[in-house]
């Protein structure tokens, strides 16, 4: 049995974890065995029919009074729990910064090595890997001992990819027995995005802003396009650093990653932790001076010129085609 744990904030999925049970999915059927959903927290129980409809045969619930908001080490003690009771072959969840934070704690639990960003698995003894390394710029084929197996999906690896016929979930329910010191680290507190703004991970468009954005003030007109487009913004790493934009909005390897529609990308040179982070997007517009930057080299579309021009002359464009 394959083990895939659905990763959720307050009772909403992360689309990762929906691609992680697409991957555990076609893992299952390629090893001729079920595939089985772990869920954390009571707020999660609605997304056992979720689970389901991805291929999941049965649920297991893990509920206590102290797991109300996420904890990385209480979930990696619920997901030991679980792994104690149903002894599946494979555990993998996704390759988000959560997924990867408690499956390692998983790893350290048991006593197992943990491959995270797997992007291809071969379901023999021992499993054969095949997963991102050095920020996505090359791929690393290991052999992956012990039972379980432990790993993680990369982000965008696979589309996530509704059953045809999904049928009702059995749901098991299980208590962990949790200690303080699995409560150390939990999340306290919370500061809400605005209202209507649209979330980066979940975003059709987003317009991204570096260094040659030039200050704090000049991603007024981002804001602008992203909200004509129905978008929102994203930033490079250095933004962040100089305190222009928050964390919150970086794309990269130490950011975000992204699957938009359309990445339009402002001022952003392209170094490979950042093309890490959008590397996903179907397609991306670079608005740059340098027409030799890897971001314009990497990109769809480009148009050299300086992005204070560039993108007021397509915000007026796109606002004469709305209103025609």
């Amino acid at each position: 049995m394959i083990l895939a744990l659905v990763e959720h904030d307050r009772g909403k999925p992360n689309p990762l974890s929906l691609e992680a049970l697409t991957f555990g999915r076609r893992l299952a059927e390629r090893a001729d065995v079920p595939l089985h959903a772990v869920l954390i927290g009571s707020e999660a129980r609605p997304l056992a029919d979720l689970s389901a409809a991805y291929g999941a045969s049965m649920v297991h619930l893990v509920t206590h009074e102290r797991l109300a908001d996420f904890a990385p080490a209480a979930w990696a003690q619920s997901v030991v729990e679980v792994v104690d009771a149903v002894a599946p072959e494979a555990v993998l969840g996704a390759g988000s910064d959560r997924g990867n934070e408690v499956m390692a704690h998983v790893a350290a639990k048991i006593g197992l090595a943990m491959a995270a960003n797997c992007v291809e698995v071969e379901p023999r003894e021992p499993y054969v890997v095949t997963r991102l390394r050095w920020g996505g710029s090359l791929l690393e084929e290991a052999r992956l001992e012990g039972v379980p197996k432990l790993l993680t999906v990369a982000p965008h690896a696979v589309a996530a990819e509704e059953v045809s016929a999904a049928g009702e979930p059995a749901v098991e329910t299980l208590t962990p027995a949790l200690e303080d010191e699995d409560l150390r680290v939990r999340v306290m507190g919370r500061t809400e995005a605005a209202e209507g703004r649209v979330s980066l991970p979940e975003a059709r468009v987003v317009v991204g802003g570096g260094r040659g954005v030039g200050s704090a003030d000049g991603f007024a007109m981002l804001e602008e396009l992203a909200s004509l487009l129905g978008g929102t913004v994203g930033v490079s790493r250095v933004v962040t650093s100089l305190g222009w934009r928050p964390h919150a909005e970086q794309v990269g390897q130490t950011g975000t990653r992204i699957a938009p529609d359309l990445y339009i990308a402002c001022g952003i040179s392209g170094a490979i932790q950042h093309m890490v982070g959008c590397k996903a997007a179907k397609q991306i517009l670079a608005i740059n001076t340098d027409p030799e930057a890897p971001m314009v080299a990497k990109a769809d579309y480009a148009v050299i010129g300086d992005l204070r021009a560039v993108v007021p002359a397509v915000i007026t464009e796109i606002k004469k085609a709305l209103d025609g």
